[in-house]
């Protein structure tokens, strides 16, 4: 498409010659996406669609965008969730100390953003992780019994000694 418009024609009909041409040769035919819709086609029109687009493609949720209180509010709710899949009682107080350590941090910033913010109850945390990890193991059943492995009198091989066992008794 490196012609130029020819004088005393108007632009919309010489590109509309050069696209009819164009289809005519089949430089259009097996292009990617023919036949199928315009990606967000009858969906309403968003400002921000550039911005939702990039963090779909990054792979990052919109939460990093978020004031600090607002996602510290967020992690006090899921910290039920959070808490949850921790082994021993001393991670969840980790746990719990380190969120109430950046809440502090956050309450001592001056902000114009005022979202109710406290530090959490270790205590309350620990309590409702012992309840839901004493309602699981009861709703989990009691693992069935394993056979006893047979011992080497009983298939007829014999006995596996350590090696300074053998060494001691030549």
């Amino acid at each position: 498409m490196t012609e130029r418009k020819p004088p005393g024609v108007s632009f919309e009909t010489w590109i509309d010659r050069q696209i009819r041409d164009a289809a005519e040769r089949g430089e259009f035919d097996n292009l990617p996406g023919a036949g199928k819709p315009l990606p967000g086609a009858g969906q309403p029109d968003d400002e921000n669609w550039w911005l939702r687009e990039y963090l779909r493609r990054e792979g990052v949720t919109g939460e990093v965008m978020l004031p600090v209180p607002l996602v510290l509010r967020r992690e006090i709710e899921n910290l039920p969730a959070t808490v949850r899949t921790l082994p021993t009682e001393r991670s969840v107080r980790d746990a719990v100390a380190e969120l109430n350590t950046r809440v502090l941090a956050c309450l001592r910033e001056p902000s114009e953003l005022r979202v109710p913010l406290r530090p959490v109850n270790a205590d309350a945390v620990v309590e409702r992780w012992r309840a839901e990890r004493a309602s699981r193991a009861e709703e989990r059943p009691e693992p069935a019994q394993p056979e006893p492995e047979p011992s080497p009198a009983d298939t007829g091989a014999r006995p596996w000694r350590r090696w300074w066992h053998r060494l001691s008794r030549r």
